[in-house]
């Protein structure tokens, strides 16, 4: 009988508080850890009878692969596969907006029902007249795209109060779009926009534009008709130091998107999911599922005929990525994914129809620095891109193997005639494969680094969600810890070190850390802006939807670094990017607290959401916590939260404003 192995204390914590366990009338937990993965393995597997295979078979390779932590799927699936109630098992949503007050509110009445069944939605605003045009049947005033979004804002929020997890949208506005100005601005002051990520949707000749320092148009949508010209540059600046100042927007290259959309015979993509990896058709949905990096290195040992003192023959120690194994699991969780679609109970007609008619799934990796750290290679370093690009070509090629394996088994997706895929392969069973998605949650269950992102800290207190205030834990790295004590012989010195580790996060400059485990151990602001474009691009090139990743800046850098990142992601291939320089969004939301030496903490109360000159120069000048706003503070646990994969996350028990994977 297989027994799971690893499951932290906090990670069986986070499934109770995440609704993942089933429970009884009475609300109480009755289902263990173990048992959900079985629940899920079976529901899954239950799709391969449809195509006369073994379903008994699948289920037990599913259950291993899942209780070895090897592969998991988006938490919507693991809550809901295989229970009564809900089955809606994808995280990925996109849902259309026309200009008009019908399509409207047909969409924010579709959006509550994708949200609270636990998907993220994106949707583009684009085609919504600008704020001032004239509504002719109605002889009225248009008020804008931004207002509407206030108004699904609401709906979110509403939303929120009566779920257990807490919603996710995207927002994209096309950067010809008369009121991109007012857009870019829109999440300034921290209390506008607050269930929203928002990006700017930006054009090829939008970029052109910018490169020869000229003018471009701003279109009105409903008439086609230039309003006005506008310098790129101009617009560009504005995008810059918003993004600066408060994390906001990022930017979708949306002619990259749909260059490499291999479906383009359907439509035009406009918009993303939430953290921006699944570039998405109107009513497309993708369910995603992440492979643990960690789980695939293996030690292998070489003699060599150098004697040391005691006459023994010194044998080195090599650690490879074990590339069979990574294979089978890959082409076993493309397998997993596939069934997701058939089990899948969406909750739109629209949504089930285009779904199934594409079947597009996200396979992605996650462990990715883990992987690092025991292979010795640095993540800031031309050998840790260059492995990061060798697992991408490799699982892409694998899994687009398996895809067209079952296409030729179980039959294409129904679009595959038209698609781009056609002419290059004889079937195909799913029109995209692989994503790299964050992974929130399952790197918690997992208890692996997020997505491809290097490690936020070395060191963190670890609370136990129960017991809020009574239980903490200063927690360190393992595998940091593991190094360090082989390379460290003294246990006083070892001590010393992880005390000032504990007080940082990081190992750079510390006495007595070796300097190649400080080159390593690199975490996120240890590394500069253009190794987290270089790691984004190299993964970038070989996958088939985008990347979701941060682009971590430290708190000194300037507007520039912002704008030359951005263009460096363009320039590099990468179909978004999303920026955040370290405590920029402290000065922007409801309530402020300076934490003192003895744990008490300042509350700052903005009036209208604004801080005055004096406010804002306290703030500067001390290092401030949000208490109760949108970033700062895990709500349930009260630790610091830290920003990655595109979103503020709690990295001791994985509550987060927008990941669902």
């Amino acid at each position: 009988m297989l027994v799971m192995r690893g499951l932290s204390e906090n990670a069986k914590t986070v499934l109770q508080m995440r609704d993942y366990l089933k429970r009884d009338d009475k609300g109480n937990v009755t289902e263990t850890p173990e048992q959900m993965f079985r629940r899920v393995a079976n529901a899954i597997a239950a799709a391969s009878g449809s195509y006369g295979e073994d379903v008994v078979v699948d289920a037990r390779a599913f259950y291993r692969m899942m209780i070895r932590f090897e592969f998991l799927p988006n938490s919507p699936t693991l809550m809901h596969a295989g229970r009564n109630g809900v089955n809606q098992l994808s995280a990925c949503f996109v849902l259309p907006i026309d200009d008009g007050l019908e399509s409207i509110f047909k969409t924010l009445h579709d959006a509550a029902l994708v949200l609270r069944t636990g998907g993220g939605v994106g949707f583009a605003f684009s085609r919504l007249r600008p704020r001032g045009s004239l509504v002719s049947s109605t002889g009225g005033i248009a008020s804008g795209p931004v207002s509407y979004m206030d108004l699904f804002d609401h709906m979110a929020q509403v939303i929120n109060e009566g779920s257990s997890r807490r919603v996710a949208m995207m927002g994209i506005l096309r950067v010809d779009h008369p009121d991109i100005r007012e857009f870019i601005v829109a999440k300034a002051s921290g209390t506008r926009l607050r269930n929203f990520n928002v990006s700017v949707g930006i054009t090829d000749s939008f970029m052109e534009a910018l490169r020869r320092d000229g003018t471009y148009a701003l279109v009105a949508p409903h008439t086609g008709k230039t309003v006005r010209r506008v310098g790129a540059r101009e617009i560009f600046e504005q995008i810059c130091e918003y993004a600066w100042e408060v994390a906001d927007p990022g930017l979708v290259f949306l002619d990259r998107m749909n260059a490499a959309c291999p479906i383009r015979h359907l439509g035009e993509i406009e918009a993303t999911n939430p953290c921006g990896e699944q570039p998405l058709l109107p009513y497309q949905s993708c369910n995603l599922g992440s492979i643990n990096l960690a789980k695939f290195v293996i030690q292998r040992t070489k003699e060599n005929k150098t004697k040391e003192h005691r006459g023994k023959e010194k044998r080195d120690i090599e650690m490879l990525v074990d590339w069979k194994k990574l294979e089978e699991v890959t082409r076993l969780a493309v397998r997993f994914l596939d069934n997701v679609i058939d089990v899948c109970e969406y909750p739109l007609a629209e949504i089930d129809e285009m779904s199934k008619r594409t079947r597009k799934i996200g396979l992605g990796l996650m462990g990715f620095a883990d992987l690092l750290f025991r292979l010795g290679i640095a993540y800031n370093s031309t050998e840790g891109v260059a492995i990061g690009r060798k697992i991408a070509r490799f699982v892409d090629r694998v899994a687009r193997d398996a895809s067209v394996a079952m296409g030729r088994a179980r039959g294409s997706f129904s679009a595959f005639e038209g698609s781009r895929w056609e002419k290059k392969y004889p079937a195909m069973r799913n029109s995209t494969v692989t994503t790299i998605a964050p992974t929130g949650t399952i790197s918690i269950l997992a208890s692996c680094s997020s997505g491809i992102e290097p490690i936020f800290a070395l060191s963190f207190t670890r609370r136990n969600i129960l017991d809020i205030g009574k239980t903490e834990l200063t927690e360190f790295n393992a595998e940091f810890k593991r190094q360090l004590a082989n390379r460290v012989r003294s246990r006083k010195r070892r001590e010393r070190i992880l005390s000032e580790v504990a007080q940082t996060g990081s190992c750079q400059d510390i006495d007595g850390v070796p300097d190649d485990l400080q080159r390593i151990f690199a975490t996120s602001h240890d590394i500069r802006w253009k190794w987290h474009v270089k790691m984004q691009a190299a993964w970038q090139r070989y996958f088939d939807s985008a990347v979701s990743k941060t682009i971590n800046l430290p708190e000194t850098a300037t507007v520039e670094d912002v704008r030359r990142a951005y263009l460096m992601a363009y320039d590099t291939g990468c179909m978004g990017i999303t920026i955040y320089r370290d405590k920029s969004r402290s000065q922007q939301v409801l309530n402020l607290g300076k934490v003192s030496s003895g744990g008490s903490s300042e509350v700052v109360e903005l009036v209208d959401g604004e801080v005055n000159g004096e406010v804002r120069q306290e703030l500067h000048e001390h290092r401030y916590v949000v208490v109760n706003g949108d970033e700062g503070i895990c709500p349930d646990c009260r630790t610091p939260m830290v920003f990655q994969d595109g979103c503020a996350t709690c990295p001791n028990c994985s509550y987060s404003y927008c990941n669902v994977a």
